[in-house]
């Protein structure tokens, strides 16, 4: 991919010389950094952070690497001003061109479960289109799936106490039960369900049986379901399909790749083979038996979800997906009343819909695709009104279908990479392929909406810049809306900088071999965006958030943003074509940034402050004279509390304020439950009017809480049909008052003035940095026991 010489790279502003690392938020902030982005055995600040993610990220460019780029981007990074995903800040580093993209990649989507499988292992958000044009699986045509693992495997049941450890594992004891309850009854069942389920003598297999051997790695892992999933397809029904997992490495064991983090061990992929074969596979033959079959986008829809509560990185689970389906499908309906009914908690449900959708819920006629619209929005916010989901998604005003660019050069399925070679599912790709140049959506996005993707497989690289963060003066030293003429140039200048930098940054990460070299080749796409949106139209304008919605008076704010939207397109266009790469058919995005923004108090993306002041309470095991730091947690002042629901386990109150709160932003700042559904709907208008715009450009993500406790289900309807078909995605998530969701704790706990400050008067801690590691952050990684 060498081109000509690189022209001077962005980033005067930042200097050459290595500037001193910001340092993180108190707090969370710190405690965020420690559980996902420091390096505990190499001693990491910051700084040295910034040093190895801008040193890796320099290094894919190859021949055409420069050396000034390098030292310019790692002091953006160190500042603050750019923010990288936290996949870069935790890989980044000189060994990153001999790794997979994969691993750096944030948004993706899969035609197939195998894809989707292994996009998952490796720690990307992924969004699946379930329509029935792409659905091409019948599992009930899957070969009968017999398993095996190893006595000798050190994870295999072979004393009292393994058997209890497997029978926890898959939920044949009742919940709570430990060691010393575990009877003579216990052990007979644990006992039975292994030689039900497992096959023990392979020199006993039947004549012709198919014998895989499951890889240790996550290719191994994945091509174990591509094999079964190409079988399915083309039918095998009546063959013998044995998948041997004893090569998978024991609980506990370090994934040098994941920086040490302990493996889940081979029974948690033994517990989706099982279910799938359970749950999908027999499922499927049941109901053809019973004259009621589960059409293939709902096993395939089930098949995910299994296989995706088995990702699991070091005991916390990631597996972000994104559910969608077409609105002109016959089973929409069902897909709105499956997420309804419960289970299905891996994916984020979202129906695709058009223009001509809303159009018809206004018509007086009585179609049938008129009435099954109707239907299928009633059914719809219903559903959503409890619990958000299903969401809408205008299809028809994502980028690649909006332009037509997806229609007229489909995505191959050329997919395949150095590290996984794709085989015996390259036939179902292919198909999915084809049947996708002509299904109703040819896009859908990634799971929090942000990022537009081919329904057959795609990529997209972000990043985030904060623009108050490239402030070149101190923050304390500022007076919002009065900010002095050679500071606010010196101010603005570095913010381009970042965005320049930060789009480059990005490029180079797609000269990365993957398994959808081929699109990204073809898209090269990408997603910049701001973070931190509040506090810098504060401290640089002096705007609240009523005031943006005047986009009159905030005409400053709003035209510096249309700059940089067009300064990081045009620095995309120029960039690619200097490596000889595809210009980014993508370019600007507002991810939720919900993990980076934490790291220096920002306000997450587009979204308001979520409260004015609150305690973040976080999880300890074990009672005060457990866990040594709660002692002294409440030593020291700290509200500490033990949990009636959740025995032995005691949580500590962190009071935060937020940084817009220490701005001085006082009675201007409007937190989110404040904000009405149309104040909010205006703001996303003008950010992907400004932003996001006319081309080149993914979607915000936004999450707008509508009050359940003002507004009921019929302006809720009224709501969602007068402003959702304006935008390209929003999720809208009914809220109650705290105080009214009868929870014994939440992770953040809004309290009044007053109490705040004579919480904080209590605390004796100077430094009020608590340590506080991955185990007690659990709610960060979606596993919270609310």
């Amino acid at each position: 991919m060498d081109g000509p010489a690189v022209p001077p790279p962005p980033g005067a502003t930042f200097g050459e010389a290595p500037v001193p690392a910001r340092a993180f938020d108190p707090g969370m902030g710190l405690a965020v950094a420690r559980r996902t982005v420091l390096r505990a055995a190499d001693g990491e600040d910051f700084g040295r952070v910034a040093d190895r993610v801008a040193a890796g990220n320099m290094a894919l460019a190859g021949a055409q690497s420069d050396a000034l780029e390098q030292a310019r981007l790692r002091n953006a990074i160190a500042t603050g001003a750019l923010i990288t995903s936290g996949r870069h800040l935790q890989h980044g580093d000189g060994d990153q061109p001999s790794r997979n993209m994969e691993v750096f990649t944030n948004c993706a989507t899969a035609g197939a479960s195998f894809t989707k499988f292994y996009l998952l292992l490796n720690g990307a958000g992924v969004g699946r289109a379930y329509d029935d044009a792409l659905c091409l699986v019948d599992w009930a045509d899957a070969p009968d799936l017999l398993l095996h693992l190893s006595p000798s495997h050190p994870d295999h049941p072979r004393d009292r106490a393994t058997l209890h450890r497997f029978g926890v594992e898959f939920g044949l004891l009742r919940w709570g039960m430990g060691p010393d309850a575990f009877g003579d009854v216990e052990e007979a069942d644990v006992r039975a369900f292994l030689a039900r389920e497992l096959v023990h003598d392979l020199d006993r297999l039947p004549p012709g049986t198919i014998r895989h051997r499951v890889a240790d790695t996550r290719e191994g892992w994945a091509k174990a379901v591509e094999v079964l999933e190409a079988m399915a397809f083309r039918g095998a029904r009546g063959e013998r399909l044995l998948l041997d997992l004893s090569e998978i490495r024991p609980l506990g064991a370090p994934i040098h790749g994941m920086q040490g983090r302990p493996a889940s061990g081979p029974l948690s992929l033994l517990r989706a083979f099982i279910m799938l074969r359970r749950e999908v596979i027999e499922a499927a033959r049941d109901r053809d038996r019973a004259g009621e079959a589960m059409r293939p986008w709902e096993q395939a829809l089930r098949a995910d979800h299994i296989l995706s509560t088995e990702v699991q990185v070091g005991g916390a689970r990631r597996a972000a997906r994104m559910a969608t389906k077409s609105w002109r499908d016959p089973g929409a309906l069902r897909f709105v009343r499956l997420k309804a009914e419960g289970g299905l908690w891996t994916a984020n449900h979202s129906l695709m819909v058009d223009a001509e959708f809303w159009d018809r819920l206004g018509r007086a006629d009585d179609e049938p695709l008129t009435r099954h619209a109707r239907a299928l929005f009633e059914a719809a916010t219903a559903c959503a009104y409890i619990n958000g989901e299903p969401g809408f998604i205008n299809g028809d005003r994502l980028e690649d279908a909006r332009t037509g660019f997806a229609r007229e050069k489909p995505a191959t399925a050329e997919a395949g990479s150095a590290r996984y070679r794709i085989a015996e599912g390259a036939p179902l790709l292919a198909e999915v392929a084809r049947r996708a140049a002509s299904a109703d959506f040819p896009v859908t996005t990634n799971p929090c909406g942000e990022v537009v993707l081919h329904v057959t497989g795609g990529y997209c690289v972000i990043a985030d810049f904060a623009p108050l963060l490239a402030c070149p003066v101190a923050l304390e030293a500022l007076v919002p809306g009065a900010v002095p003429e050679d500071v606010a140039r010196a101010w603005d200048a570095r913010v381009e900088d970042s965005v320049r930098l930060g789009v480059r940054f990005l490029i180079r990460v797609n000269r990365m071999d993957g398994l959808y070299a081929a699109e990204v080749a073809r898209t090269n796409r990408i997603g910049i965006g701001p973070t931190g949106l509040h506090e810098w139209a504060w401290a640089r304008f002096g705007l609240g958030f009523r005031d943006l919605l005047d986009e009159a008076r905030a005409k400053p704010f709003w035209n510096a943003l249309a700059r940089l939207s067009q300064a990081a397109k045009d620095e995309a266009s120029a960039y690619a074509a200097t490596l000889g790469m595809a210009p980014p058919v993508t370019v600007t995005t507002i991810k939720p940034a919900g993990t980076t923004s934490k790291l220096f108090g920002l306000t997450e993306g587009a979204h308001l402050p979520a409260r004015r002041q609150y305690l973040r309470w976080v999880q300890f095991r074990g009672g005060a004279d457990g866990d040594p730091l709660i002692a002294d947690y409440a030593a020291r002042g700290y509200p500490v509390r033990a949990l009636e629901t959740f025995p032995g386990v005691t949580v500590v109150g962190f009071p935060t304020l937020p940084l817009i709160q220490r701005l001085g932003i006082g009675e201007r700042l409007v937190t989110a439950p404040e904000a009405t559904p149309e104040e909010q709907y205006r703001w996303l208008e003008l950010l992907e009017r400004h932003w996001i715009g006319r081309d080149r450009g993914n979607q915000v993500s936004y999450t707008l809480k509508i009050a359940t406790d003002r507004v009921g289900l019929d302006d809720f309807r009224a709501i969602l049909r007068r402003h959702q078909p304006l935008l390209r995605c929003c999720a809208v998530l009914p809220s109650r008052p705290d105080r009214d969701l009868g929870y014994e704790y939440l992770p953040e706990e809004e309290v009044a003035p007053e109490d705040f400050a004579r919480i904080l008067g209590a605390i004796r801690d100077a430094g009020v940095a608590e340590a506080v590691d991955l185990a007690r952050l659990q709610c960060e990684a979606g596993v919270c026991p609310v």
